[in-house]
């Protein structure tokens, strides 16, 4: 058996993202318990970097071991029961699996969508909760990481509440990469994950709840459907009795705490400000390059843009080719826009100026091997103007 020699990709697609080398360097530290003393040291300051990230001061706000799919589950299987009805915004893939994983735990879901690649309108909300009365919670995708959009919050989090609902978001492509505002958007309860704007490797699932949230689970009249997920024991675990539930990652909060430090020290401003000129540089380039992109700029996620594929070009092959040839990998599409549009991702460590150059001419060579008639230049030029104007890179 051959040693592992994995190899070395940028990583453009929509997740996961670069790791930090001080995160990498941060998972090598040694193992200790994960009732030591120690660790449970580095388990509070990892709890404290996630509320300062999501912007909450909610006492439960920890990761959870598992992907993002089971931070999704975890609130899902928490906060309903059999029964209980929860409206979901749906314009996009993980809006749908929101809708499977509720239905899984027996909840009577609702529905209310939206034309991929565009945002949920608030009024279908308050529709949909005004002809279905006793609704426990609404739930939407902050970021839809199958088109990139960015969905508003704080309207659809007004209208919940007005109607008693809790509010459940979906932040596992936001959080870190633009401003998620748990407190001031009024969430009760959302899930993250680590392998996008993080920049850590998949394997943790950052959760947070507030009081009204925490009250609904522990006054539930039947019992978490899933052992492994059950906050009311693993809270317990992650609170000050310490109370064993599972073996914890600990190689991976090492990373996650890691990963947050660098966040922090960066500022979460700059990073959102990173994030953001590079976003709207790709942008330029890729439209100079005479591509059109999908969502409408006011909607446009800076980490994740989804660009249409032209007429005739395989999609594919591109992606083969800007592997084999550059080592850079970008996403397909899913579902409605599979083999329809390309998911380009900036996200954490992924996010910088020399990756931005570096998809853009590559990009443009594929393109022109294919047959497409790009501007040699036009793309990297466009870019270069946008970071002039802003006075950065």
């Amino acid at each position: 058996m051959k040693e592992l020699n994995p190899p070395v990709r940028t990583l453009m697609g929509p997740g996961p993202s670069g790791v930090h080398p001080l995160v990498l360097k941060a998972m090598a530290t040694p193992v200790i318990g994960h009732l030591d003393p120690g660790f449970i040291e580095i388990m509070n300051g990892t709890m404290e970097l996630l509320r300062e990230v999501f912007g909450t001061k909610n006492e439960l706000t920890m990761p959870m071991s598992g992907t993002g799919s089971a931070g999704m589950e975890t609130l899902m299987v928490n906060l309903l029961e059999p029964g209980d009805k929860i409206v979901i915004g749906v314009h996009g893939l993980f809006g749908q699996r929101m809708v499977d994983v509720a239905s899984r735990a027996g909840a009577e879901v609702i529905p209310v969508e939206a034309a991929w690649g565009t945002p949920l309108d608030p009024a279908a909300i308050e529709a949909a909760l005004s002809r279905h009365k006793g609704v426990k919670a609404v739930a939407v995708v902050h970021a839809e990481t199958s088109t990139g959009v960015r969905q508003p919050l704080k309207e659809i989090a007004d209208i919940a509440h007005r109607f008693g609902a809790l509010f459940l978001v979906d932040c596992v492509t936001s959080l870190g990469g633009i401003p998620v505002e748990i407190d001031k958007n009024e969430v009760d309860a959302a899930y993250s994950g680590t392998q996008k704007c993080l920049s850590v490797p998949p394997g943790l699932s950052p959760v947070t709840f507030n009081e009204k949230a925490r009250r609904a689970f522990a006054s539930r009249k039947t019992k978490v459907q899933s052992w492994y997920l059950d906050l009311n024991m693993i809270q317990n675990y992650w609170g000050a009795e310490r109370f064993y539930h599972h073996t914890a990652p600990v190689s991976m909060i090492y990373a996650l705490h890691e990963g947050l430090r660098l966040i922090v020290e960066e500022g979460l401003e700059n990073v959102f400000a990173r994030h953001a000129i590079n976003g709207r540089a790709l942008w330029a380039g890729l439209e100079a390059m005479g591509l059109k992109l999908v969502v409408d700029e006011a909607y446009r996620l800076p980490e994740l843009t989804t660009v249409y594929i032209p007429e005739n070009i395989p999609d594919a092959e591109v992606r083969r080719r800007l592997l084999e040839q550059y080592g850079l990998e970008i996403g397909g599409g899913l579902g409605e826009f599979k083999g329809k549009v390309w998911r380009i991702g900036l996200m954490g460590y992924t996010c910088q100026k020399k990756n931005v150059m570096l998809c853009l001419g590559a990009l443009e060579d594929v393109l022109a091997q294919l047959g497409f008639k790009v501007e040699k230049g036009a793309g990297l030029a466009a870019a270069t103007r946008v970071w002039d104007e802003a006075g950065s890179g």
